[in-house]
C-alpha cells in the first residue's frame, strides 16, 4: 500500500462524487452497505490484479482483454507490449475503462484516460514494480513494456461481504 493521506481522501472524494452522479438503477444494486470506502479499495488492491481493460478500436469498436493491473498511489496501472494493439489503441483513444473483479464478492470498475508514464523517471513506481514482479522479470522485459496511468473520472465499487453462491 503505496498511497498518501492525500492519495486516499481524493481517492475518497472520487468514489463519493462517482455515487452521487450514479444512475437509479446502479445505486439500487449498490447501496451504501455494499460500497467500499477508499481504505478498504487499498487494501482489497494490493498486490498484482487482473483486469479487464476496455480500449476502442479504430471505429470505435470496443475492445477488452486482461492486464496485470497494479493499484498504486489511489490510481490503476498498467503495462502492455510497446507494439501491441492494445497500446495503438490507446495512444489514438486514451479513453479507457477497467474493471477487477473477485467474482460475486468484490468488483471495482475505473472510467478514465490512459495516460503513458515512464517509471525510470519515477524511481518510487518502479520500485513498487519490482517489488510486485521481480527484480528478474522487470530486468528481463517489463522495464521495456509500454506504461500507462488511468486517470480517473469515475470509480465504482460493489462489495458483498457474504457472497451468493457461484453456479
Amino acid at each position: 500500500m503505496y498511497e498518501t493521506p492525500e492519495d486516499t481522501k481524493a481517492l475518497q472524494r472520487l468514489l463519493d462524487d462517482s455515487y452521487a452522479g450514479a444512475g437509479p438503477h446502479l445505486r439500487r444494486i449498490v447501496d451504501e452497505d455494499r460500497r467500499l470506502d477508499a481504505a478498504g479499495v487499498v487494501a482489497a488492491l494490493d498486490g498484482i490484479k487482473i483486469m479487464a481493460l476496455a480500449t476502442a478500436g479504430p471505429s470505435g469498436d470496443p475492445r477488452v482483454g486482461p492486464v496485470d493491473g497494479h493499484f498504486y498511489r489511489g490510481r490503476f496501472y498498467f503495462g502492455s507490449g510497446p507494439d501491441s494493439v492494445r497500446v495503438r489503441h490507446v495512444r489514438a483513444r486514451p479513453e479507457v475503462s477497467a474493471t477487477f473483479f473477485d467474482g460475486l464478492r468484490l468488483q471495482v470498475t475505473v472510467h478514465g484516460k490512459a495516460v503513458r508514464v515512464s517509471p525510470a523517471e519515477d524511481p518510487a513506481l518502479e520500485n513498487c514494480l519490482i517489488e510486485l514482479h521481480g527484480r528478474a522479470l522487470w530486468d528481463e522485459w517489463l522495464k521495456d513494456m509500454a506504461w500507462f496511468r488511468i486517470d480517473p473520472r469515475k470509480m465504482f465499487t460493489f462489495h458483498s461481504p457474504e457472497p451468493e453462491k457461484e453456479p
